[in-house]
């Protein structure tokens, strides 16, 4: 079977879908190669551009911070240490996977992102691999890498600094608007972009989001409820701790979403619960205000949930608070 390779999203796909095998990647159009990481297609000139690049535990030079990301080009495996896979000489612009990961540069062609489980923990998932999204590469360079070779020499590495696309960038597909029409809610509150009360929604549940409240069959990991509308399905809500919104620019990512309900959605959005290091739930109400809050978190294992972004949105509210008592 012959796979179209396009540049940019693939209909039937949505950002922040996970397959679990490199296999299915491929099958879906969203990668050329079951095992290299940069992927490849023929432009209308015959010539090769990259469309996809997988992160999955690459080298030692590579940086994901979600919104940007750090990557460091191929290199044939004759040039790779067969043990520590770190490079024994430095990388080229001629070697195909680099020079056409430079031409969607010098394009100005988007480049589709998908994380494996062994990449950075704080983006990764826990298993298979996760599309997502789009990124434009905003600079293509030579740069030294910071291991050095057999002799200790330096070592040049082909590097590239790609960016995400904005959220409202991030299409959707044709498949993704039609589905978009059958959803009768908007639960993706947000924090306020300053510390006032105002709170952002948005229009889409994420994949992301649907997958932590399907892994918690609707019911709430703060209080524990599980609403059950009149069509007998369970409806709650997915909470990023730290919030996709600026200033927070937090990872639309399953270890940052907790499954609520929309009162404690609410809760955490402005500040009321927080979470602790150790998983506990932190109460910022009046005194004598009745309380319907767990003393714990509900965590199932393959949730996942990184303690960086409870500590994120409990930091903001803290902060918050000592700037109202010094006012």
């Amino acid at each position: 079977m012959t796979i179209e390779r396009v540049v940019g999203h693939i209909d039937g796909i949505e950002v922040g879908s996970v397959l679990p095998r490199r296999r299915q990647v491929f099958d879906k159009g969203l990668h050329s190669d079951l095992q290299r990481g940069i992927s490849k297609r023929k432009d209308d000139d015959g010539k090769l551009v990259s469309d996809a690049i997988v992160l999955n535990g690459g080298y030692l030079d590579d940086h994901d911070a979600w919104h940007e990301i750090r990557y460091t080009g191929a290199s044939p495996d004759t040039d790779k240490d067969p043990l520590t896979k770190r490079l024994k000489v430095s990388q080229s612009w001629d070697y195909a996977d680099n020079a056409a990961l430079k031409r969607s540069y010098d394009r100005g062609y988007p480049v589709r992102i998908l994380r494996g489980s062994k990449g950075d923990e704080h983006y990764s998932p826990s298993e298979g691999y996760r599309y997502d999204g789009l990124y434009r590469i905003t600079d293509a360079r030579t740069a030294i890498s910071g291991t050095r070779g057999p002799a200790g020499e330096p070592i040049e590495i082909c590097q590239f600094i790609l960016e995400r696309h904005e959220e409202p960038d991030q299409e959707p597909t044709v498949v993704e608007r039609a589905a978009a029409e059958l959803s009768d809610f908007t639960d993706e509150e947000k924090f306020p972009q300053t510390r006032t009360t105002t709170v952002q929604r948005m229009i889409r549940d994420t994949a992301a989001a649907r997958r932590i409240k399907d892994l918690y069959g609707g019911q709430c990991q703060t209080c524990g409820i599980r609403l059950v509308g009149a069509n007998a399905k369970p409806y709650s809500q997915g909470a990023h701790l730290q919030p996709l919104a600026a200033p927070h620019r937090g990872p639309d990512v399953e270890r940052n979403i907790l499954c609520l309900c929309p009162n404690c959605h609410a809760r955490l959005d402005i500040g009321a619960i927080s979470i602790a290091a150790d998983w506990s739930v932190i109460e910022r109400v009046p005194h004598g205000e009745t309380r319907t809050t767990l003393s714990r978190l509900l965590m199932k294992k393959k949730h996942g949930l990184h303690p960086d972004y409870a500590k994120y949105q409990r930091d903001w509210w803290d902060d918050f608070e000592r700037g109202r008592a010094e006012q």
